[in-house]
């Protein structure tokens, strides 16, 4: 690392622990800093026990760290409908197996510093198993998702996630080629409901890897 980096590095390391610190007194069972991709994804792994089902949604983030190849190799049965053997009319059938899954892992599209959750979904199944579920939940969030308060965090998830994801998912939106939000009315907009989780919902047991590299989007 060169002599600028250092400076960065701190300071993400003083972020992750200070959210950290936020999230468990929020309930959430562990809530830890990994400065790298890697170090993430060996965290995932350590407490993801061998053999375990595993539903993961249409997160970028686990997909950027390889988790559903390498829980594969721990023979874990990982359920995503983004599996491009999937036929289309299995994909109901695919999204439930993912949300009764002993895990969910995914990410979010924002975070505050005070450790408060932004998820903006169109289909819902993703939001849904964020805050009810039969299995545990494993959050993996980059620093690059972080903001200051709630507005902050809505204003991201609508204008530095969606319109990737929707660019990435194929729709029409407006949003595609504004590159922001314009809170459209068009039949393809992927701004349908949106979750705020203020604290890990009664009778789950959550757990948050906060990330020191830019991941998803």
């Amino acid at each position: 690392m060169s002599a600028y980096g250092e400076p960065l590095r701190r300071a993400n390391e003083a972020l992750g622990g200070r959210i950290a610190l936020s999230l468990l007194s929020k309930g959430y069972k562990t809530a830890v800093y990994a400065p790298s991709a890697d170090d993430a994804a060996r965290a995932a792994l350590d407490l993801i026990p061998d053999g375990s089902s595993v539903g993961i949604p249409g997160s970028v983030t686990v997909r950027e760290l390889g988790l559903p190849e390498l829980l594969a190799e721990k023979k874990c049965r990982v359920f995503h409908h983004w599996d491009p053997a999937l036929a289309p009319e299995d994909r109901p059938a695919r999204l439930l197996e993912e949300n009764s899954a002993d895990w969910f892992v995914t990410s979010s599209n924002a975070i505050t510093i005070d450790g408060r959750m932004v998820n903006i979904d169109g289909t819902g199944n993703r939001v849904a198993c964020m805050s009810w579920g039969t299995g545990r939940i494993l959050f993996i969030v980059g620093l690059n998702k972080v903001a200051s308060d709630l507005e902050g965090a809505i204003s991201r998830a609508r204008n530095r996630a969606t319109p990737p994801n929707s660019v990435r998912t194929g729709l029409g939106s407006p949003c595609v080629k504004t590159g922001h939000c314009v809170n459209c009315d068009s039949p393809e907009r992927a701004c349908r409901v949106i979750s705020i989780i203020e604290r890990v919902p009664f009778g789950r047991e959550a757990h948050v890897i906060l990330v020191g590299e830019r991941l998803g989007y």
